[in-house]
């Protein structure tokens, strides 16, 4: 869902008026106040995702069974380090019988040659037609034909013998290693998948209405994770197509070197440069202490006017400090129990 931010941080203020003070309800069940500030917005917020630049999955070219299994989920691993080996014996033994019919193709062409000079020497002497001379020469040809088939025959055989391992393409993490070992490797089966922890980017899907507020703002766009530093981004780039199913173009923030805790698949958030023409949007926020967390749900207990304790799912947005902010679930005047456990206690 995408929505419209504030700037300005009025809203906090207002919580710390007497108006959003904690009081007394029910059965002394502390609250607070949900209140907001209307004001221009001049940013919009998109949910994101953390993802590598260099992600690759390592598939088999051949079939075998999996003999040697050398890495795990979570390993570092160097460029060229052996990770998976599979079964080549039946592959090594059909480059020995390559390797046996170049040896015959050699001796034939070699019996080849000699029969061609001798041919060569009767024809000087008009012992022989030229149509002789033509055969032997004929044979020749093709004794030089069948061993040239049959050295690239070999060396086919002994490329493919190199399908047999499999290699990390660049120093990364292995992020998926979906076969154990004595598995069967069939071509294009996953067998491992890595990235490379030094380049990573936040990506968003940008829809297609925000596009014009981003014309040479790009410097502007600013990005978040929770629970991580963001600092900004060495690159800002905007792709220059547009899904026709979705009607958004993708949006990527390249992230500096070494940036710790971040892993690909992380939730992030961008905020973009929203038009000058925006609508005002309401901010809220609520003290952090007071949204429940079981799960994938997050959300408060809300106190109705009857008194009665309802648990209502919520959406977050930034956090300011010991407050957070509430993007979806929630209106200014609302109710917000203070004390999430006290208040499921009396839910039940």
């Amino acid at each position: 869902m995408k929505r419209l931010h504030l700037v300005a941080f009025a809203s906090l203020a207002a919580l710390t008026t007497p108006h959003s003070a904690w009081s007394s309800e029910g059965a002394s069940l502390a609250t607070v106040t949900v209140q907001g500030s209307a004001q221009a917005a001049n940013e919009a917020s998109l949910d994101a995702v953390v993802e590598a630049v260099r992600q690759t999955t390592l598939a088999s070219q051949v079939a075998g069974a999996i003999v040697v299994l050398n890495v795990k989920v979570g390993d570092h691993v160097k460029a060229g380090q052996e990770l998976v080996r599979i079964d080549a014996r039946a592959a090594q033994q059909g480059v020995a019988v390559s390797a046996s019919q170049v040896e015959a193709a050699k001796a034939q062409l070699k019996v080849a040659s000699r029969e061609l000079e001798r041919q060569k020497h009767l024809h000087k002497q008009e012992y022989i037609s030229e149509a002789a001379l033509d055969r032997a020469q004929a044979q020749w040809e093709a004794a030089q034909a069948q061993l040239n088939a049959l050295k690239s025959q070999t060396e086919a055989a002994q490329t493919q013998s190199g399908f047999f391992v499999i290699k990390a393409p660049y120093s990364g993490i292995v992020s998926e290693v979906p076969v154990t070992l004595g598995d069967m490797a069939m071509p294009g089966r996953p067998l491992v998948a890595l990235y490379d922890p030094s380049a990573l980017r936040v990506s968003a899907a940008v829809p297609q209405a925000m596009l014009g507020a981003l014309a040479g703002k790009l410097e502007a766009v600013r990005y978040e994770v929770p629970g991580a530093p963001a600092p900004k981004p060495t690159k800002v780039e905007l792709l220059p197509t547009i899904d026709p199913a979705t009607h958004t173009a993708r949006i990527r923030l390249n992230l500096p070197a070494g940036q710790a805790g971040l892993t690909p698949g992380m939730f992030a958030r961008v905020w973009l440069p929203a038009a000058g023409d925006a609508k005002a949007a309401e901010r809220l926020y609520v003290p952090a202490a007071t949204v429940l967390r079981r799960a994938e749900m997050t959300g408060v207990y809300v106190v109705d006017p009857q008194g009665k304790v309802l648990l209502r799912q919520i959406r977050l947005g930034r956090a300011a400090g010991d407050r957070i902010e509430v993007l979806t679930g929630l209106r200014a005047g609302d109710k917000v129990a203070a004390n999430p456990q006290a208040a499921a206690a009396l839910a039940r």
